[in-house]
């Protein structure tokens, strides 16, 4: 795990204000954009927990952004008021559930065993949602109303307003990120780092690294429900897209580009992937052609990602810095 140096500090610090400050001069159109991107960050940043900090690549992780998005239309989408705290705790521990069922059987396995076991799990929920006419088949399914925020008789948040969303999401997006650094600092993120780096030589000093690496599972699978529970909320709109092998292929390839084992990494390459879909159409039929060579030169010339070549510009300022030291 990279050092969390001055600079990084500051990068991220001027990234958050640019945030907070956007919905001030940004159009309706690119609010409601930079909410979905945070959406998908939240959900990439669990992905990022699996592959680079625990060493586990999921081409299925998908399936629990799709659960988490269906569990809320499906249990709370007709009624005329649905209570965020009710909703939100009983879509988290049913997707947190079917993470840890999933995950139960996906770690007795490693390797491309664990890539496909994934992915036929993921591609198993995929086309039980789009051939059930109960759930609106490939139709997808429709939400009448947004979850409410409300402390007693007193609404907190309106989740109808664009800008109360957008900081709402913005919120959660911090939050995650500060509980995922959290728990990678503690002794148990220590141990899927060391299970990444050389699981026999962890399992020789006495760890039992199933364990770990099902708690890292259903921790990953349960906040890419939170990032379905949100999308679901934003658009009120729900389709089995939201759970195919696709948008795990997406997923894994913000991650990468984005750089992978730094939690901001995959934020910095959602940003990046989903911001060439809306801008190079605009100028050639060709776009996905050009996102395409842009991705392989990033893979090729940055081999850690965008987050690496930031490290590395963050490790030189602090090398100059009195009583600084490389790396």
């Amino acid at each position: 795990m990279h050092t969390v140096t001055r600079p990084i500090i500051v990068f991220l610090c001027l990234g958050l204000l640019l945030l907070l400050l956007f919905p001030v001069v940004g159009s309706s159109f690119y609010t409601g954009l930079v909410t979905k991107i945070m959406i998908l960050s939240i959900f990439t940043i669990s992905l990022d927990l699996l592959i680079g900090f625990t060493g586990l690549v999921s081409f299925g992780h998908a399936a629990f952004f799709g659960i988490g998005a269906y569990l809320l239309a499906i249990l709370f989408g007709d009624l005329e008021q649905i209570n965020y705290w009710w909703s939100l705790t009983l879509t988290l521990s049913l997707t947190g559930l079917a993470a840890l069922l999933v995950g139960w059987l996906c770690i007795r396995t490693s390797g491309i065993y664990f890539i496909m076991l994934t992915l036929a799990f993921a591609q198993m929920f995929f086309y039980f949602f789009f051939e059930s006419p109960h759930f609106g088949g490939d139709d997808g399914i429709f939400m009448m109303n947004k979850p409410q925020i409300n402390l007693a008789t007193r609404q907190l948040v309106d989740l109808d307003n664009e800008h109360h969303f957008y900081y709402f999401v913005l919120a959660w997006l911090v939050g995650v990120y500060l509980f995922l650094s959290m728990i990678l600092r503690a002794p148990f993120g220590h141990v899927l780092i060391a299970i990444k780096a050389n699981e026999q030589r962890v399992r020789a000093l006495g760890y039992s690294t199933p364990h770990y690496k099902l708690v890292s599972f259903v921790i990953a699978g349960t906040i890419a429900g939170l990032a379905g529970f949100l999308e679901a909320a934003h658009t009120s709109f729900i389709t089995p897209a939201y759970l195919g092998w696709h948008e795990s292929g997406m997923a894994i390839m913000m991650v990468i580009l984005g750089g992978m084992g730094t939690l901001f990494g995959p934020v910095i390459g959602t940003f990046i992937v989903v911001l060439l879909q809306d801008f190079l159409p605009e100028f050639t039929e060709h776009w996905k052609l050009i996102m395409g060579a842009i991705i392989i030169f990033v893979v090729l010339f940055l081999p850690n990602g965008i987050a690496g070549l930031i490290y590395s510009i963050s490790n030189r300022f602090s090398s100059r810095e009195p009583g600084g030291r490389e790396g």
